[in-house]
């Protein structure tokens, strides 16, 4: 069903209100583009920049995108069995990098539980790292390394943009930044308070973590999960 303009803004405003989501504002303006939903700056981006997509699923139209509109490589991250599996029929162009390992705020083991509804639905392509948002008794463990570590498996000096829609684990992935000797210039992030166990205190931690490291919130989206950091320059 195709929503009304307004309906997005009222209902974050009414949950704002309600204490379920965080009063932000974004604290620098700069000219965006969305690609796929995913709203970021694209005058940072160019052929050579490196972009990482951490969580992919069965959804790969940012990482397509951005391939498409700026001839950049773009290396993707998801552990999950769909995935894989969705990742290997589809006919892709070479810029599509992809890695079945599982991004962490540490090199090691990540158990990822599968997603279950409200309704009790077991999910085909969502996992969580958060098993209160699961189900305890499914799930897998997957090979996992903080974002410092990838780039130094992958050889890559910099990150110029990273996405990630991991199901609960940006938090401990976005820890792990603190330790990068080099952090990536742009991070869009889907925060996922709203999962039993998680609480918007852990995205206003999260987030005064990334504002201590020198990011900056450029983009919230109407929903208000989705937000985008850019890192100030020296």
């Amino acid at each position: 069903m195709k929503r009304q303009p307004w309906f997005w803004p009222a209902k974050t405003f009414l949950k704002r209100l309600s204490g379920k989501e965080l009063w932000l504002k974004a604290d620098v303006k700069f000219e965006t583009v969305k690609t796929a939903e995913w709203t970021y700056v694209f005058e940072e981006l160019g052929a050579n920049s490196v972009v990482y997509s951490l969580g992919v699923g069965d959804d790969i139209g940012f990482d397509l995108g951005v391939i498409e509109r700026f001839g950049v490589k773009v290396f993707a991250f998801d552990p999950t069995p769909y995935a894989k599996e969705w990742v290997s029929d589809q006919e892709l162009p070479d810029e599509f990098v992809f890695h079945p390992w599982a991004a962490s705020g540490e090199d090691g083991t990540l158990r990822l539980y599968r997603r279950v509804s409200k309704r009790g639905k077991r999910a085909r392509v969502m996992w969580t790292a958060e098993d209160e948002a699961g189900d305890s008794n499914d799930y897998i463990d997957a090979p996992a390394y903080a974002v410092p570590s990838i780039m130094q498996k992958l050889q890559h000096e910099q990150v110029d943009l990273l996405k990630m829609d991991v199901e609960g684990a940006e938090y401990d992935i976005l820890d792990g930044l603190q330790h990068a000797e080099h952090l990536p210039r742009q991070l869009l992030v889907e925060f996922h308070h709203r999962f039993p166990g998680i609480g918007k205190e852990r995205t206003a931690a999260a987030i005064e973590g990334l504002r201590i490291l020198g990011y900056k919130i450029f983009d919230i989206s109407e929903t208000g999960r989705e937000i985008g950091f850019i890192l100030d320059k020296p």
